[in-house]
This record gives structure tokens, C-alpha cells and sequence, in this order.
């Protein structure tokens, strides 16, 4: 591997090799992990290279793959574990020069990989009146391919599921690491091949993706005394198919009270608090929703004075992974997992069985159908091997981990790798010079495809929406 001959052959395209500045940029959220702390803060690239065009794409990929010289591809760099950390050295690919939006039509929008979400979203609103379908609470500054590469789903998905269903991606342009580099357009079962797959098998420059309507989403805040209540509240809530919701998030004490600093003022000692965005439309049923079932209503965007609104961050930014982010902030010895409990009936027994030591977080999300409970629990971490005994709880108690504490694509859970997957990165990056380190079945000729595991990302054989 050379990095000075790979270097010389990029023309004018922008190169940073300051090494404080490259080690910064050599990271993401991997440090919400102790475990991932500990094995990844010595790792970082040796240059970090932006390109602003696809055939620049192609001339980085073009000399990486004369040198020898690995290539980690990078949005913003708001993942969580690991995804875009440079294991074996070399470039950093910084794709957020490629930023533009390309085409906005009423049901769906064409940008390139760099494009923030949310300014995308402003952008297809003031166009068209539409908005993405979902988003992670990084909304703010996660960028499309990003997203993609490395995300699951987000704020929405209570309403529209995940980035693994069908239709929630409609096309993408990649950039294969070759001799010649191609441009491929994947649609259809293909984009499942380098969907979350950490840019593996392709470097994603382009996506298409739907729009629905958009809407002045109004932040609320429910308080419940118990949060098995505050999660039974949460489970009929998301049935209710009049309510227009895009975030619903249970959450037990003591986490608002400890950690949502700025909302403190709305929050009751020991109340475990229930997090919504709704629809101007369904507010006045959302409110009667409420008092029915006997919430407190603690907070509503609607009735706030501007004063407050200025101070206050927006829902989101309590929810999804911004709830373990504002732990740390106050607590850093707090990790945490990413779940999924079958039930109302296993969330009870987990919470009986961890108490406090698994502050419970929920994230209700529909998948094929069906309204489900994606955990994002907190932990109050003492030691790696504690970790994985509260894993073995949760699964040999019927729920399913997709643990946050590992940085392939396998290990994850997220992501099923199968003889396709395999395949398709045999002939997108022949040499495996794309993020490697990531995909344990192209390190290991042996690894078992049927491990019987359970997978968020379904692989592309048999069924891949199953």
C-alpha cells in the first residue's frame, strides 16, 4: 500500500492530512460502547479525501485500487457503532461535498450521498409539500447516503416501518472499486445488497427516495406514574388508526427527569413520560386520547410561548438514540442495546428482571404490519461480561438483540450476509479494499450463513420481505 502514490494521482481533488484533524474525522458515535471504546480509539485513517463529483469518485476509487490503499466511505459520521471507522488505515472517503438535490417530483426525491436530511427536507416541502418518510434523530445533521449505509430507521417509522421494506428505497447509484470503476443504478431486491451494509460493496453516491405529505408535526410530552402503563398507553396509541403520528416513545424514570434537562420544568419527580410528534390534524384526538387513559399532558408545541419553543430542542431530539446521548452527558459510565420485544408481556419481564439497571427505553415502529417494540434501553454498565449476561436475559427470555456493541455487519444482527451479498461484493470491490473489516463472511471462507440468528435486515434469499 502506498498513500503518497495513491496521493499523487488525485489531481486537485481535496485532500486533509493534518493527523489531529484525520484522527477526529476517523470517527463516529463508537464511543457509546465501552466495549467498542476500548477496542477502536487507536483506529484512524492517514488521509481523509472529499470528492465533489462522481467521476471524482471514480478517480479515488480508481487509484485506491492501483495501490492498494483502503477506502472507508463517510457521511456525517453520526453512527453508533463503528460503521465508517477506518480499521485497516488508509483514506477516508468524505462524501458530503456531493450534497445536491438532483430531482423533486410529488412522491419522491433524487439527491446525492452528501445531502443533509433536513435540509433536503426543506427543500422537497417548499417544492412539493412532501417530506421523507422517516429520519434518525440526527435529523439535523446525518446525510442521505449515511443514512442508508448505516441506519435502520428513525423518526417516522411508527407511521412507515423501516429502511428495510420494500419501497422505503427506490433507487440508488453506486460506484464500484475496480481497475475501471462503473457507475450501477440498483432498484428493485438489488438496493438490498448494499442497504446498511456500511459501504462494503459499493460506494453509494445517489439515492432516490418516496416523499409523503409533510406537516407541522407538534412536539407532545405525556407523563404516566408507572411505565408499564406509560407502555400499554403507548401500544393502543399506536393502533389508532385517525391519529396521525410520526414519534412514539415510551420512556421510564428516572430517564426524563435526569436526562431531558431542558424539559425538566414540564416533568414530575419519578414520572416516566411518553414521547410524541402528531399531526396538527390529530392533536384534539390525541389530547381526549390522553385523558382517557388517564395521561398527564405535560407538554404540547402547540400551546408553548415562543420563549419556550426557543429553548427547547425539538422531541426528537429526546428520542431514538439522542435519549442514550443525553444520558452520557450527565452519567458516562451509561451504555446501552438495541432490542426488540414480541410483546407488551416481555418488556413487564425484562423491566421485573433488570430494574434500574436497564433504565427502558422503547421506540414503537410497525414492521411488515405489525406494531412493534424497539427497544433502545439504557444501561448502567459495570462490566463487559455483565453486558453480555443482560444479552443472554433478553434472549433466553423470547427477545431479540441486535447488539450495538459490535462493528460487523454480522455480529450486529442488523444485517444478514448470504451467497449474494457475498457475490455481489466479489464483483463491486474484487480486492476488498471497501471498509474492510466489516463483513466477517469476506474474511472467513467458513462462516455459516444459517446461524439461525435473528436478522432486522433480511438477506436476498429466499425471502427477503419475510
Amino acid at each position: 500500500m502506498s498513500i503518497a502514490a495513491f496521493r499523487a494521482e488525485l489531481g486537485d481533488i481535496p485532500q486533509e492530512d493534518n493527523p489531529r484533524i484525520v484522527q477526529q474525522r476517523s470517527r463516529d458515535h463508537y464511543w457509546y460502547s465501552p466495549v467498542l471504546k476500548a477496542k477502536l480509539d487507536h483506529v484512524t485513517a492517514e488521509v481523509v479525501v472529499s470528492p465533489r463529483s462522481n467521476e471524482e469518485v471514480k478517480t479515488v476509487l480508481r487509484a485506491a485500487f492501483k495501490h492498494g490503499v483502503a477506502i472507508t466511505p463517510r457521511g456525517a459520521g453520526t453512527g453508533n457503532y463503528g460503521q465508517a471507522m477506518p480499521l485497516s488505515g488508509g483514506a477516508m472517503l468524505n462524501l458530503m461535498n456531493m450534497d445536491k438535490v438532483l430531482d423533486i417530483k410529488k412522491d419522491r426525491v433524487r439527491a446525492q450521498a452528501g445531502a443533509v436530511l433536513e435540509k433536503l427536507d426543506h427543500e422537497t416541502k417548499a417544492a412539493v409539500g412532501g417530506e421523507l418518510r422517516f429520519h434518525p434523530s440526527t435529523y439535523r445533521m446525518a446525510s442521505l447516503g449515511g443514512f442508508i449505509a448505516g441506519g435502520s430507521g428513525g423518526v417516522g417509522s411508527i407511521r412507515w416501518g423501516g429502511l428495510r421494506a420494500l419501497g422505503s428505497i427506490l433507487g440508488l447509484k453506486i460506484i464500484t472499486c475496480e481497475a475501471e470503476p462503473r457507475e450501477l443504478d440498483l432498484v428493485g431486491e438489488d438496493i438490498l445488497k448494499v442497504a446498511h451494509a456500511y459501504g462494503t460493496n459499493g460506494i453509494i453516491v445517489e439515492a432516490e427516495m418516496p416523499l409523503t405529505e409533510a406537516h407541522d408535526w407538534i412536539d407532545v410530552m405525556v407523563g404516566f406514574d408507572d411505565f408499564m402503563e406509560a407502555a400499554a398507553f403507548s401500544e393502543k396509541l399506536a393502533r389508532q388508526d385517525g391519529i396521525l403520528l410520526k414519534e412514539l416513545s415510551p420512556c421510564a424514570a428516572p430517564i426524563p427527569e435526569a436526562f431531558f434537562n431542558r424539559h425538566k420544568p414540564y416533568i414530575k419527580e419519578g414520572q416516566s413520560v411518553v414521547l410524541i410528534m402528531v399531526a396538527p390534524v390529530s392533536v384534539e384526538a390525541l389530547a381526549l386520547f390522553v385523558a382517557h387513559h388517564k395521561g398527564e399532558m405535560l407538554y404540547r408545541a402547540d400551546k408553548a410561548s415562543d420563549e419556550e419553543l426557543k429553548r427547547l430542542p425539538p422531541i426528537y431530539e429526546l428520542a431514538w438514540n439522542h435519549t442514550t446521548l443525553r444520558a452520557l452527558k450527565v452519567d458516562p459510565s451509561i451504555t446501552y442495546l438495541q432490542t426488540r420485544y414480541p410483546t407488551l408481556e416481555h418488556v413487564k419481564k425484562i423491566v421485573d428482571i433488570l430494574g434500574d439497571e436497564l433504565p427502558m427505553h422503547i421506540e414503537m415502529t410497525r414492521q411488515d404490519g405489525l406494531i412493534t417494540y424497539a427497544g433502545l434501553p439504557m444501561v448502567r454498565y459495570t462490566s463487559e461480561e455483565r453486558l453480555e449476561e443482560i444479552i443472554r436475559i433478553h434472549e433466553e427470555n423470547g427477545c431479540d438483540v441486535f447488539n450495538p456493541h459490535r462493528f460487523t455487519l454480522e455480529e450486529g444482527g442488523m444485517k444478514r450476509t448470504d451467497q449474494k451479498q457475498l457475490e455481489f461484493k466479489k464483483e463491486a470491490d474484487p480486492k476488498g479494499i471497501l471498509n474492510p473489516g466489516k463483513m466477517i463472511a469476506w474474511e472467513n471462507p467458513d462462516f455459516d450463513f444459517s446461524s439461525g440468528k435473528a436478522w432486522l435486515f433480511d438477506g436476498l434469499n429466499p425471502v427477503h420481505a419475510a
